[in-house]
C-alpha cells in the first residue's frame, strides 16, 4: 500500500498533490526535491504555492542556480504555471500552480515484478495481485489499475514529438543568445542538432547559451563569439560539462544526506522528528524506505 503523507491541517499542504508528484518520474533528483517542496505548499488543486526561490533554496540546500533553472523548466513544461504575485519586502513573490494534469501525464514509478506491493486485504498469501481498489489504512482509495497497467503505460514519443522538442530547444537557445551576435540561423540549427546528437539536451545547450551571454556581458564586438561560430566549435560543451559536474557532486551529497535519513527511520531514531514531509516522499520516492517503515517511525504522521 503506497505511504500517504497526511496534512497536519491548515498549513497549505496537500498529501494529494505531495502523492501524486512522489509516484511520478521528473527526470533527476533535483527536479523530484523541488517539485515535492512545491508540492507541500500546495492546495488540493495544486495552487497557492507562495514561497520565492530563495526559501526553495534555502529550504533543499541546493543552488540558487539550480533552483531557478528547473523552476524556469517546471513553467517551460506546463508542470508548473504562474497564477498571481504577492508584494513582499523585496518587491514581490510569485504565486505558483503546480498543473495535476500534466504532472499525471507523466511516467508512473512502477514497482518491480519481484517486489511486493503492500497491503491491507487479506490474502492468503499476505501479497495482493490485482490491482487495489478499496480504501487503505487511512481511508484514501487505492488506485484503479497499476502502473503498469496497460491503460497508464505513456506512449513513447514519436518522431514528430523529438522533432519539436529540438526544435523548441534551439529557439530557446536562439533567443538566449545576445541579438546582436547572432547570425545564420539555419546553421546554428544544424549544429544544435550536432550537439544533441552528441548527448546533450537540449535544455542544457540553451543553458549553457545563457551561461555565456552572462560571462561576456558588457564585452566589445571584437571580443565576443557569434552564434555561428559558437556553435560550430561546440563551446557549448565546457558549460555542459562543468553543470553536469556540479549536479553530479550536488546528487552525490543529497543521496548521502537521504541514506542518512533512511538509516534514522529505519532504527526509529530520535532525530527521526525532525524529518519533514518533503523528506519523508523523497525519501519514498527514492525508494530507500518503504511507508509502514515511515509510519513506524512516526514520520511525517
Amino acid at each position: 500500500m503506497p505511504f500517504h503523507l497526511k496534512s497536519s491541517g491548515g498549513d497549505g499542504m496537500s498529501w494529494k498533490v505531495a502523492n501524486l508528484c512522489a509516484e511520478r518520474k521528473f527526470g533527476s533528483p533535483v527536479r523530484k526535491q523541488i517539485i515535492m517542496f512545491l508540492a507541500d505548499k500546495s492546495s488540493d488543486d495544486g495552487s497557492g504555492i507562495w514561497c520565492s526561490k530563495g526559501t526553495v533554496q534555502r529550504h533543499t540546500e541546493l543552488g540558487e542556480s539550480t533552483v531557478k533553472r528547473t523552476i524556469t523548466e517546471f513553467l517551460r513544461e506546463g508542470v508548473l504555471v504562474e497564477t498571481g504575485r504577492r508584494p513582499c519586502k523585496n518587491g514581490y513573490t510569485v504565486i505558483y500552480r503546480i498543473v495535476l494534469r500534466v504532472v499525471n501525464s507523466l511516467e508512473a514509478i512502477s514497482v518491480p515484478d519481484d517486489e511486493p506491493e503492500f497491503s491491507t486485504g487479506s490474502t492468503a498469501d499476505r501479497v495482493q495481485h490485482g490491482p487495489r481498489t478499496g480504501p487503505g489504512a487511512d481511508g484514501v482509495p487505492g488506485p484503479e489499475r497499476t502502473p503498469n497497467h496497460p491503460k497508464t503505460i505513456q506512449k513513447p514519443p514519436t518522431r514528430a514529438d523529438a522533432r519539436e522538442v529540438v526544435d523548441q530547444g534551439f529557439e530557446n537557445a536562439w533567443n538566449a543568445y545576445p541579438a546582436d551576435r547572432r547570425r545564420d540561423k539555419a546553421t546554428c540549427h544544424q549544429h544544435f542538432e550536432r550537439a544533441i546528437e552528441e548527448g546533450a539536451t537540449a535544455d542544457e545547450v540553451a543553458s549553457a547559451v545563457k551561461d555565456y551571454a552572462t560571462e561576456t556581458k558588457g564585452y566589445t564586438r571584437s571580443k565576443v563569439c557569434f552564434s555561428d561560430n559558437w556553435f560550430r566549435e561546440s563551446r557549448w560543451r565546457r558549460h555542459v560539462e562543468e553543470m553536469r559536474g556540479a549536479q553530479a557532486e550536488v546528487a552525490k551529497r543529497e543521496e548521502k544526506h537521504f541514506r542518512q535519513l533512511a538509516g534514522w527511520v529505519k532504527d526509529r531514531h530520535w532525530m527521526c522528528k525532525h524529518i519533514t514531509r518533503t523528506q519523508a516522499g523523497e525519501l519514498l520516492s527514492r525508494g530507500l524506505v518503504s511507508g509502514p517503515e515511515l509510519q513506524g517511525a512516526e514520520v511525517a504522521s
